[in-house]
């Protein structure tokens, strides 16, 4: 047995060091874990107890998501943490429109060889996005797949569970012509749009991740390497029935995202104007000699969750949002409508 382990771990599948590194993480993982989760880690599923009592009917949320190609900035940076942050608070996100909170999460890790240090990293990160977003990390998957990856290269995927009420889902359906429409503020280019981005700042400009970026204190990784944010905290501050649409901006920009929550009625008009685009899409938009139009569609362009209110409550919102009005909605046939 022990010949035939050798022999696996030579081919680059090493079992025993990926069992010691799980029996590692086990105190940071049990970090995010309340009485809902039972059972041991290690086991063949995840279990966690629903006790959902003091609601009248319990809709269960799903999403799974990816962190895409802002891995080569993590790669190339040797830093693995704030992926691992990313990829929870997209997925939080998603679910975050319908109106529903976290329960757990579970992550997969798919890799060439599996190096200690940034799977630490990866899961520290996995932990302390969960900790602050209030789900449990449920459990997850690590594969070493030797011949699959590049050399020191991975990928990441996470899957979310979260609860919402029935009556309380976020769908759309209420939204009406004369609807303020905020935007709540991004942290960068959160996890959309990175194969571009590198095409621009790292072949046409010519930029290493270490250089400082043009007009900025700030490096390129350092820059590229910006956390996701989750507005699921911030938006439940919102009483019940205030907001009648969610659309967070991930790929497809304002252009795309939001019409997937319109009616067939309404159109969204956006006001370019109304807020401050960051430096770094005014960097790749004059450097790649990008369309405008273009940068609305793959860029959240410094807005990573749109809100849709009554004009009545846009002022309060806004308040406690701290968002910006960005657009209205106005009769139309389920589009976006850019004014720049």
């Amino acid at each position: 047995m022990d010949k035939k382990k050798k022999a696996y771990a030579r081919a680059g599948v090493d079992i025993d060091l990926g069992n010691r590194l799980k029996r590692q993480i086990q105190s940071l993982v049990k970090q995010t874990h309340g009485p809902e989760v039972l059972g041991k880690m290690g086991g063949f599923g995840g279990l966690f107890c629903a006790n959902f009592s003091e609601m009248r009917e319990p809709i269960l949320v799903a999403s799974i998501d990816s962190v895409g190609t802002k891995l080569k900035i993590a790669f190339a940076t040797d830093k693995h943490d704030t992926v691992g942050i990313d990829l929870v608070n997209h997925c939080v996100d998603d679910i975050a429109v319908l109106g529903a909170r976290p329960l757990f999460f579970l992550d997969y890790i798919g890799s060439e060889r599996l190096e200690p240090r940034v799977f630490e990293q990866l899961l520290r990160g996995f932990a302390r996005a969960c900790r602050s977003a209030g789900c449990a990390l449920l459990g997850g998957e690590t594969a070493q797949m030797p011949g699959m990856y590049r050399k020191s290269e991975y990928d990441l995927a996470g899957c979310i569970v979260g609860i919402v009420e029935r009556s309380k889902i976020i769908d759309g359906r209420r939204i009406r012509p004369g609807d303020a429409i905020l935007g709540l503020q991004s942290n960068g280019l959160h996890t959309n749009g990175y194969s571009l981005a590198r095409e621009i700042l790292l072949r046409k400009m010519r930029l290493k991740v270490g250089s400082r970026l043009p007009g900025s204190s700030n490096t390129v990784g350092g820059e590229l390497l910006r956390v996701h944010k989750n507005y699921q905290p911030l938006l439940a501050k919102i009483p019940s029935g205030v907001i009648k649409g969610l659309a967070h901006i991930t790929g497809g920009g304002l252009i795309d995202n939001l019409p997937r929550i319109l009616p067939p009625n309404c159109g969204a008009v956006i006001e370019a104007k109304s807020w401050k685009v960051p430096r770094i899409f005014q960097i790749l938009q004059q450097n790649g000699k990008i369309d405008l139009r273009e940068m609305y569609q793959v860029f959240n362009m410094g807005i990573g969750m749109a809100v849709v209110v009554a004009e009545q409550n846009a002022d309060r919102a806004m308040s406690i949002l701290r968002a910006k009005r960005i657009g209205r909605i106005e009769r139309g046939s389920g589009k976006t409508v850019l004014k720049l």
